[in-house]
């Protein structure tokens, strides 16, 4: 676990390491009295893809809607 600091324009700085692992793309996720970072793909829909081997004729609005949908309910289950 790292401490960081939010900066004057309200940045935080993700230490290289983490960074190298987890990417550089996030979700931010507010929960009752903290937030959470969630990596994100650089194209989730194109993960999602290789993961169901090539699904065809996928609505991604759709998709990404469903995917916040679940993030929002793990998230919650695990607050809990």
């Amino acid at each position: 676990m790292s401490t960081v600091d939010v900066d004057s324009r309200g940045r935080i700085y993700i230490p290289k390491e983490m960074r190298d692992e987890l990417g550089e793309k996030f979700r931010v996720v507010k929960l009752e009295s903290s937030i959470k970072l969630i990596p994100v793909d650089e194209d989730p829909v194109e993960g999602l893809k290789k993961a169901t081997g090539g699904a065809k004729d996928v609505d991604t609005q759709d998709l990404n809607e469903e995917v916040d949908e679940e993030v929002k309910k793990e998230i919650e289950e695990e607050v809990k």
